[in-house]
């Protein structure tokens, strides 16, 4: 939909598309590497039935929504955030199931950009006489795959860089400490964040000074896979991540570094993956191989910027607590782009600026960088 377009459907359409975003959002984090989705079917008004898609190689929104409402579907609406497949996968073809139950009306919130799919769909419906309307909440479906749209049309996994910092641009002190620089609600919010991705990023310097978990800290039951880039592999052993317990650890590095630690650490049940060189970009193609759709970020300023120059980062998520710490050397949270005039800055799209509790949250999009 462009700027300033008249909304598409009715407003009871348009909240009938909310509710199968919020449908979708269960399976946050979980669905890789296919799209969260929901569906609703509606007959005279009321929901009979509703639906999300839980996870690859599970039945799709469509299925569990038309399911629920049994002979009732037949003349009924369905409403579903993403164009129904059309396609064999590992699941029969929901378009086909959608014409099988008989319903009158389609209304979908955006066109599938997988090539299998692509418009397949909705033609399928359309020659079996089913009224389809496209474009329901558009934007608010998009948004919720953003992952899965990159994925498709980039071929690597969608990248956002996380960090908090004080006032004054610094994400720890002279001597490297940094918890904790925003307040418990907007860490929640982090561990929310974390739950909807498929894998967390950091470099050996946040492991050694950090000593994170990487974790949603039981907010939520889903946590990503922690990733830990290295080149020397010189961590410490007594590390939370080496932990494999609470949630998965892959250390990618190079294939001659620290050969003990890397012993250590496959004793312990940590992956390690080797990649020479090992760069931002290759991580994500690693992660990409491994079906990631999200990737977060959370690492410090010199693996960050190797990161946007890259094209390895989307999205940018700032939580900036309003502190000031000083310190001519405390670090901050993008090293070196070579960047030496400002109107070299790279400006971020789509900003959009909130305020959770006593910190804020700045976000906005990187624009393509890729070369």
């Amino acid at each position: 939909m462009t700027p300033n377009a008249a909304p598409v459907g009715t407003d009871f359409d348009r909240a009938m598309m909310q509710r199968c975003i919020t449908l979708a959002k269960q399976a946050a984090g979980r669905t890789a590497p296919n799209p969260m989705v929901g569906a609703v079917v509606v007959k005279d008004g009321q929901i009979i039935g509703e639906g999300f898609h839980p996870g690859a190689g599970q039945p799709h929104a469509e299925v569990f929504a038309l399911r629920e409402a049994g002979e009732a579907a037949r003349g009924a609406t369905i409403y579903v955030s993403l164009e129904p497949c059309n396609h064999h996968g590992r699941t029969p073809p929901c378009s086909q199931a959608v014409v099988k139950a008989g319903v009158k009306k389609v209304v979908v919130g955006m066109v599938d950009p997988n090539p299998l799919v692509a418009g397949g769909g909705l033609q399928t419906l359309r020659d079996a006489g089913i009224e389809v309307l496209v474009g329901v909440e558009e934007a608010a479906c998009r948004e919720l795959n953003a992952g899965f749209i990159w994925r498709m049309l980039h071929k690597r996994p969608f990248g956002i860089l996380k960090y908090a910092m004080t006032l004054d641009g610094k994400i720890a002190t002279t001597t490297g400490h940094s918890a904790w620089i925003t307040h418990q609600e907007t860490r929640n919010q982090v561990y929310d964040l974390r739950s909807r991705c498929d894998a967390v990023i950091v470099g050996g310097n946040t492991v050694r000074l950090d000593n994170p978990y990487l974790t949603t800290h039981a907010l939520t039951p889903h946590n990503p896979l922690r990733v830990v880039v290295s080149q020397s592999l010189d961590l410490p052993g007594d590390r939370h991540l080496w932990d494999v317990t609470i949630a998965p650890t892959v250390v990618i590095t190079q294939a001659t570094a620290n050969p003990e630690m890397q012993d250590f650490l496959r004793q312990r049940g940590v992956e390690v993956v080797h990649i020479d060189p090992v760069s931002p970009d290759r991580v994500m193609q690693y992660l990409y191989d491994q079906g990631c759709l999200q990737v977060l970020w959370e690492c410090g300023g010199t693996l960050a910027a190797a990161a946007i120059a890259s094209g390895s980062i989307q999205k940018v998520m700032a939580f900036i607590a309003p502190k000031i710490i000083g310190g001519q050397g405390a670090p901050t949270p993008v090293g070196n782009l070579g960047l030496t005039l400002m109107d070299q800055a790279i400006a971020l799209e789509n900003v959009q600026l909130q305020s959770i509790g006593h910190d804020f949250l700045l976000t906005g999009d990187l624009p393509n960088l890729e070369k």
